[in-house]
């Protein structure tokens, strides 16, 4: 009886699937998470895609054989060895993490077993290391500037990122994002990598410090299950509030068909991106119609039975492996990868074609607002067009106002756009450093009043600062504090957050620039050099200085020939120019120097000797004119030169030069201008400068252009600038660069 029952039983199962004595038998595997949301969508349209791809070819019959990875790589690379030597796949698809994909990938490398990954990032190097990885998910990079692009459409200048702290975070986020965001000219404030296992203490403390910033904009890219944490300890800190911005990536956004109530209630006003799809078709409708229906019966826990990207992905992904193995023999795994790679049809997540053991990116995304119980489609982006209501064919705009209103955080309804920053307050004013101890009390004078136990700010960089911030349209909170150290511990104060700004004689210099951010300069760029004056006491010939040597003698010769021309022709008719031959010379010279001083033209007889005189009085009054004009400036103003020329002087005579202690010109005397640290001294005061000075215990002094025109301006009679201006330095205030430099702005924005 029991031998009858298994019988039937048999002849009952192969009733039920001729395809397995007639078709040729394939085994995919496949990792998955199969507790998330994720994995069971996977499953069911997985198991979908077997049973579509079996009824439509009777040759090849598909199997498959799922494990469950609960997101651990290790576990995940058990599963792949599992699957390839006890259940023979030719074939593993997923898992989803870039973690889990390379451990995979490694084990898979031994047994030349294709790997169809649903990572939708992989390093470029990925392909070469691991021949037989493919990405099976179409890369979602553009998505970051879709996401500067947002930024952008609203006016704001600064946002926070928040990034789940992952390998794959490396090259999912890091590299897009910020090259987007710079494109924008918008920076990144904080950036706040989380471990997958943040729990509330962790997100307590990052959240409340995130609070305290100015910036109201956050971008978020982790996993769906710490963005609920995220939100919910977000929303407990009155963060999901007005004025604040939140944007999510297709990471958390693709799954916001599936979120409960408890999530969608703490994300109200959220901007979300996710990977768009075509949701028309009698395919996909057939397919959505029995997903519907499958997944309810089979997870009837979930509330939601909608189909997101992962299950499209998932059904594309075996209809490729299937596609492939019906090409040829496939009877290696080379082959069959050959196979796959060549694969081009039109999917439901879009269009499968490989570039480089890669899907096509992703160009297309869709753009969500959380709203009520769900959410509203407020449009799509496209790359290289920007934003439209429509997925194909529609009126594109380069702002994302143009897809209307949008509900944000905090106001329960249709309102402008948040600012995205606030103010100071006054229980947390912004604290700005202030240098005590620059040079001269003109730019930064710190008083201490004992009396009061407070302390006095002054000087023409506090007042432009002071005056700035009077001039806002709001006010702004702030208070000066004292610093005693160098100013570039003073830079590095500000970025490590220990002051909001600065504001002094701070110079404007290259490396600083890495770390800090400057405003435009409020002062002349530029170092110069202040040495002694080379005074010239002797005036004795100062008489013959303003011709030269040839100009002197040309105007004797002149002279004497005009003399000469005149004598010639009035000798004729006067009597008194005839006679012995000194005489003659005597009378010769008395007519060449008299001319310059009256025309006697009453006692010529010539006109020839008339005319020669005048165009020589002419050329007379010009040269007398020129030469009273140089003398009387030579009489006037002191003719001060420096002792120094140049540089290279100071270079060629070993000589010693000084600057300011707590300054950056010391690195630059050493680096571009090549001086030797033996041969520099540090001073404290302009007086200390002066002396030394005079002394000669240094013979120049280098000091930035604001600094050495009020020292000359002081000693205008001892010391001047020589040689040319070295284009560094101007001063500006600081403030805090968190990542990258893009622009000059503001410290109040």
């Amino acid at each position: 009886m029991k031998t009858f029952l298994l019988l039937l039983f048999f002849l009952v199962a192969l009733a039920s699937k001729p395809e397995c004595i007639n078709g040729v038998k394939h085994v995919i595997g496949a990792i998955s998470d199969c507790n998330t949301r994720v994995g069971k969508e996977e499953r069911v349209a997985m198991d979908m895609a077997i049973q579509d791809f079996n009824m439509q070819h009777k040759q090849t019959f598909l199997m498959l054989r799922l494990k469950c990875s609960k997101r651990k790589p290790l576990q995940s690379a058990l599963a792949a060895r599992h699957l390839i030597n006890k259940n023979k796949v030719e074939v593993i698809l997923g898992p989803r993490s870039w973690e889990e994909t390379s451990n995979v990938a490694e084990v898979s490398e031994h047994y030349d077993v294709p790997i169809l990954s649903f990572a939708d990032s992989s390093p470029p190097w990925a392909a070469k290391r691991w021949p037989f990885l493919v990405q099976a998910a179409a890369g979602t990079h553009l998505q970051m500037t879709a996401v500067a692009n947002i930024i952008q459409s609203w006016g704001w200048r600064r946002v926070n990122v928040i990034y789940e702290d992952t390998d794959s975070a490396a090259s999912g986020i890091s590299p897009y994002l910020f090259v987007a965001l710079q494109a924008v000219d918008v920076e990144i404030s904080n950036l706040l990598p989380l471990p997958s296992f943040a729990d509330s203490t962790l997100l307590h403390k990052e959240l409340k410090n995130l609070k305290k910033e100015q910036c109201r904009v956050f971008v978020v890219h982790t996993s769906l299950e710490l963005a609920m944490h995220i939100f919910g300890m977000a929303k407990e800190k009155n963060m999901m509030e007005k004025e604040y911005v939140w944007i999510t990536t297709d990471s958390i956004t693709s799954s916001v068909h599936s979120m409960n109530f408890s999530l969608i209630s703490s994300m109200q006003g959220v901007i979300g991106v996710r990977n768009s799809f075509l949701e028309t078709g009698p395919h996909f409708k057939s397919f959505l119609t029995r997903f519907y229906g499958i997944f309810g019966r089979k997870y009837p826990e979930e509330k939601h039975h909608e189909p997101g990207i992962f299950a499209l992905q998932a059904y594309d992904a075996v209809r490729m492996v299937g596609l492939a193995m019906i090409e040829g023999t496939n009877s290696n795994g080379q082959q069959l990868l050959e196979s796959i790679l060549k694969t081009d049809f039109e999917g439901l997540s879009g269009n499968i074609q490989f570039t480089q053991q890669k899907l096509e990116p992703t160009t297309q995304f869709q753009i969500i607002n959380i709203i009520g119980k769900h959410y509203r489609e407020l449009g799509f982006w496209t790359e290289n067009l920007g934003f439209s209501h429509t997925i194909d064919h529609g009126v594109y705009n380069l702002s994302m106002e143009s897809l209307g209103d949008v509900n944000w955080p905090g106001l329960g309804g249709r309102s402008s756009a948040p600012r995205g920053w606030d103010l100071p307050t006054i229980e947390n004013p912004l604290r700005i450093g202030v240098p005590n101890g620059s040079i001269t009390n003109k730019f930064v004078k710190v008083d201490y009043d004992s009396s009061k136990d407070r302390y006095t700010f002054s000087g023409f960089s506090v007042d432009v600062f002071n005056e700035t911030a009077r001039h806002l349209k709001y006010s702004l909170q702030y208070e000066f504090i004292p610093f005693g150290g160098n100013y570039t511990d003073l830079v590095k104060k500000v970025q490590s957050k220990e002051f909001d700004a600065a504001v002094g004689d701070i110079a404007i210099i290259s490396n600083r620039c890495e770390y800090v951010e400057f405003t435009h300069a409020h002062t002349e760029t530029g170092l110069l050099m202040v040495v002694p004056i080379l005074w010239h006491s002797s005036r004795a010939w100062l008489f013959v200085k303003p011709f030269t040597k040839a100009m002197w003698f040309l105007t004797f010769f002149i002279n004497v020939f005009n003399g000469f021309v005149v004598w010639s022709i009035e000798r004729n008719y006067c009597s008194e120019l005839r006679g012995p031959i000194l005489n003659q010379i005597g009378t010769l010279l008395w007519l060449a120097f008299a001319t310059l001083f009256s025309l006697h033209g009453e006692k010529l007889h010539s006109n020839l000797s008339r005319m020669a005189t005048v165009v020589w009085l002419f050329v007379a009054l010009i040269i007398t004119q020129s030469y009273t004009a140089s003398l009387t400036s030579m009489l006037t103003v002191q003719n001060l030169e420096p002792k120094i020329a140049n540089i290279e002087t100071l270079k060629s005579n070993n000589a010693l030069i000084g600057y300011s202690q707590r300054s950056f010109v010391r690195g630059y005397l050493e680096g571009p201008l090549g001086f030797k640290s033996s041969n520099i001294r540090n001073f404290t005061s302009t007086d200390e400068y002066a002396q030394a000075l005079r002394s000669g215990a240094i013979a120049a002094a280098f000091l930035e252009a604001p600094v050495a025109k009020l020292f000359v301006a002081k000693y205008c009679k001892s010391f001047t600038i020589a040689g040319p201006a070295y284009q560094v330095g101007g001063y500006g205030f600081v403030n805090s660069l968190p990542l990258m430099i893009t622009s000059s702005k503001t410290l109040s924005h």
